[in-house]
């Protein structure tokens, strides 16, 4: 699964086309149940450690995509899986969608992302509970701690995410990418530092084409047609 993965960001990762990634499953009941237990068992400590880092990598490639990506979770999204979603910049969660960090469980921790991005997201205290106690939690609960930004029907995330996509979509996607950029940069440096990274993104979409073209479509009161450009 990770070479496909991998395949993909790299087949959209400077395509200028692509303004939004929508990752979903395309098992019925599972987003992503993390690893294969009965193949871990066999591996050596080696093995098992550069299987974790190529997750890892994964991971990071992902959440560094220049464009928006939303998870579309139904079913269960553990271990690996949950922090595959953590990955991307929105998590939509269906009702029958079953998230957690069971590693601890199996007298391991989540080796992937998962201790430093679930925080960031869910808070210190909530991230610890969740890990330590390997709990696993329902849609509701996930979108009450932040967990997930909508919890929906089931088998209706992927129509949630293409609605939020399609919001999206409209905005110049220079701004969009650099916005991502600031933000993602910003919230891992002091206030002054993210300031600077916010003023080197915005000198990104001054000289562009989409910037004149949003100005005169507002002038000719007109929606803005924008090429990326």
């Amino acid at each position: 699964m990770m070479r496909e993965m991998r395949e993909a960001m790299d087949s959209v990762r400077f395509d200028t086309k692509v303004r939004v990634v929508v990752l979903q499953s395309t098992v019925d009941r599972v987003f992503c149940a993390g690893a294969d237990l009965k193949e871990r068992i066999k591996m050596t400590p080696e093995e098992a450690a550069a299987t974790v880092f190529g997750l890892r990598s994964a991971f990071t490639e992902l959440e560094q995509l220049p464009m928006p990506t939303i998870a579309a979770i139904e079913g269960a999204a553990l271990g690996g899986g949950l922090e595959m979603a953590l990955a991307c910049d929105f998590r939509i969660a269906g009702s029958k969608a079953l998230l957690g960090t069971p590693e601890t469980g199996l007298a391991i921790l989540p080796g992937a992302g998962g201790t430093q991005r679930l925080p960031r997201l869910v808070g210190l205290s909530k991230a610890k509970e969740l890990i330590f106690t390997a709990r696993k939690i329902d849609s509701v609960t996930a979108e009450r701690i932040g967990l997930v930004d909508y919890a929906v029907e089931a088998n209706t995330a992927l129509d949630k995410a293409f609605e939020l996509a399609k919001e999206i979509l409209p905005n110049g996607p220079i701004g969009v990418r650099c916005a991502k950029e600031a933000i993602t940069k910003g919230m891992e440096v002091d206030l002054a530092s993210g300031m600077a990274i916010e003023r080197a993104c915005y000198a990104q979409v001054i000289p562009t084409k989409d910037r004149l073209e949003g100005l005169k479509a507002f002038q000719e009161k007109r929606k803005p047609v924008y090429k990326g450009e």
